[in-house]
């Protein structure tokens, strides 16, 4: 059992790089499915998540290799379009292989997907969108899905909701259908942009993305190429409120404040100093936070819900009370009830959570339920006087590359532990 021994109460500074970012690579190692050729993507974390989906490229018979922090995906010798139920319940981003699959292959056979349990996720709007593709979608006892598609054709889809998935899934199955499809109310996030800008270079007609209409031209043979991958904006948001939670001066390389700009803005008003040059961001805090107004998660371009419980942590020493309101996930608030054995104040009814600064938090022991909400317990610790225990560090290791290394850069203490189980 993996565990982090925190030791609060240090002031951070210095200066980090935030590595690629999860949520874009992810779905363009599905990518690399439709150029038949090889293509390297530069500046891939190595994740958990990352290494499942590599697990999955290579059952289907593409090549994948690590030369640092670049990653060669080989996808010319795939001869399968079928991945088990234990691939598949690693992560919830293995479901954008169905469009990839369909795209290539005219087929493919895959079990529902698993991840953090963060409330229902379902993947209908993925499915209807393929369906309307011309994907014939039969469903079997035990969750395994048949798909098969004779020919896709392009056509426009209207999104229900904004959903990332499904914008991904359904920009990768347009690759390989004939004519124009065009998705309404498609999802906004940079990293959709990042999947454009990756299928553009392998020769794929593919624009909007950013606004709410994608619009992809098929047809188009793809080849491989050497990619870079966006920076992390969430891992860049939790090293702010890591910064904010326990004061200091720490400068991050490799952020984009125009993807972080509800964060920062929140951050501003409860009292932090940041300035932006472009290719790095700067946070100072010296004096006890301000409550700020109340923080309502949405789609991007709203308040990330990925950054809700990082920023909660560097809340709870504030002076105030500041009212978190979740609408993205049903179940976000899972690390509550851990930092409330630090000492936190922190109410929750249903969809909100009301926190009220204290002056001081105390270690404990905690475990992280989910990625993110391990993360803000990591957080929490940081600001807490004595030493925490946080287990649970698999949660954590899906999305943070080494977040112990990258917080002791920042002049935290924080150790590593590997514990043999019960």
């Amino acid at each position: 059992m993996s565990r982090f021994l925190v030791e609060g109460g240090c002031r951070l500074s210095g200066e980090v790089a935030v590595q690629g970012a999860k949520n874009s690579v992810l779905p363009i190692l599905a990518a690399t499915v439709l150029t038949r050729s090889e293509c390297v993507l530069l500046g891939c974390p190595h994740l958990r998540d990352v290494e499942a989906s590599i697990r999955i490229l290579r059952r289907l018979g593409c090549c994948a290799q690590w030369e640092g922090d670049a990653l060669t995906v080989d996808s010319a010798g795939l001869y399968r379009a079928d991945i088990s139920d234990l691939l598949m319940r690693e992560m919830r981003s293995s479901a954008v292989f169905l469009g990839a699959l369909l795209a290539r292959c005219g087929r493919a056979e895959i079990a529902y997907p698993g991840g953090c349990e963060l409330g229902p996720r379902p993947i209908d709007l993925h499915l209807s969108g393929l369906r309307a593709l011309g994907a014939e979608i039969r469903e079997e006892d035990g969750g395994t899905l048949h798909c098969t598609a004779a020919g896709l054709r392009g056509c426009e889809v209207v999104l229900g909701i904004p959903s990332v998935g499904a914008t991904e899934n359904l920009m990768l199955a347009a690759c390989g259908a004939s004519g124009t499809t065009t998705i309404v109310n498609a999802a906004r996030e940079p990293e959709i942009a990042d999947l454009q800008d990756f299928l553009r270079s392998c020769g794929a007609s593919v624009g909007g993305a950013g606004s709410s209409a994608v619009t992809v031209e098929g047809g188009h043979p793809l080849c491989g190429c050497t990619y870079s991958i966006m920076p992390d904006r969430i891992v860049a948001a939790t090293y702010l409120c890591a910064a904010a939670a326990a004061g200091g001066d720490v400068r991050l390389l490799r952020a984009e404040e125009r993807h972080l700009s509800t964060l920062t803005a929140v951050l501003r008003e409860a009292g932090c100093r940041i300035d932006a040059d472009g290719a790095s961001l700067r946070l100072r805090r010296s004096g006890r936070l301000r409550a700020v107004h109340p923080v309502r998660t949405a789609p991007y371009p709203g308040f990330p819900t990925d950054a809700q419980a990082v920023l909660m942590a560097a809340m709870l020493k504030s002076e105030g009370a500041t009212v978190f309101e979740e609408n993205v996930f049903e179940n976000r608030y899972r690390h509550v009830d851990e930092m409330t054995r630090m000492g936190a104040e922190v109410r929750v009814s249903g969809r909100v959570a009301v926190v009220t600064g204290v002056e001081r938090l105390h270690g404990a022991r905690v475990r992280a339920a989910d990625l993110r909400g391990g993360a803000a317990l990591t957080l929490a610790a940081l600001a807490a006087e004595g030493r925490s225990e946080i287990a649970g560090l698999a949660h954590i290791d899906r999305g943070y590359e080494d977040l112990g290394r990258d917080l002791r850069a920042l002049g935290a203490q924080v150790v590593r532990t590997e514990e043999p189980e019960p």
